[in-house]
């Protein structure tokens, strides 16, 4: 198989896979790029932060911090809670980018929790090339979410309308893939422990400090369960 027909069957492989993707980044995105529009800042900024930064939510929290008094050590604490959970990502990661070549850099470099969910969940179709296959789903998700973003900082200075509540489609996201993964997947064992382990910990540490010990929490549970279950991937069909 030549070159070509390599990255079109991983393209053609990768792109049924991120649809949800898309759908959910289109709107996201969009709502980002306005609020940074409404905010004060221009398209250019979107895509600086979107392109650079890259981190969903942080992104989001970020347009408080830039629009509010500096304060270093508040940003960086917020940022490490908001984004802790991607040093569990990396390490369940491991395995799955091991000896992927020279793309891995990128691949790390643009994991998101949606990219997370798709490749972790699904496996190359038979005959489509590892490597790309991860790497188009990894650049379609990215170019997804930098495109919407521009897209909503150009149209922010032109749309006026109420931006309020805008920010929860990103919690109608997670809400949405959470769905679809528990409707494809057969054991349902990661899903119901890392709600329980998630409301442990909000009781016990609060809102404001339960992520990072939820997925230390979520990580135990799941090293003990991997002992005695081996789940089966899914092809992307």
């Amino acid at each position: 198989m030549n070159k070509q027909h390599k990255y079109r069957d991983a393209f053609l492989a990768a792109f049924p896979c991120t649809l949800p993707i898309l759908t959910g980044f289109a709107f996201l995105g969009f709502a980002y790029g306005l609020l940074m529009s409404t905010s004060g800042y221009g398209p250019l900024w979107s895509f600086l932060m979107s392109s650079i930064a890259f981190c969903g939510s942080m992104q989001f929290v970020a347009i408080t911090l830039l629009t509010s008094p500096f304060q270093p050590f508040q940003a960086f604490y917020i940022a490490l809670m908001v984004n802790a959970r991607h040093l569990f990502y990396g390490l369940s990661m491991l395995e799955k980018y091991k000896g992927i070549g020279k793309i891995k850099p990128f691949l790390i470099y643009v994991l998101c929790d949606e990219t997370f969910s798709v490749v972790n969940s699904k496996e190359p179709p038979e005959g489509v090339d590892r490597a790309s296959f991860y790497f188009f789903v990894s650049f379609l998700d990215y170019f997804y979410w930098v495109c919407a973003s521009v897209l909503g900082g150009l149209l922010g200075s032109v749309i006026q309308f109420e931006t309020k509540g805008l920010d929860f489609v990103l919690t109608a996201l997670f809400v949405v893939i959470f769905i679809e993964q528990w409707l494809e997947g057969k054991n349902h064992f990661s899903a119901v422990s890392g709600v329980i382990c998630s409301i442990i910990c909000l009781v016990i540490f609060g809102a404001k400090n339960f992520i990072i010990p939820s997925m230390i929490l979520i990580l135990l549970v799941l090293t003990v369960y991997r002992k005695f279950y081996k789940g089966d991937k899914q092809p992307c069909t």
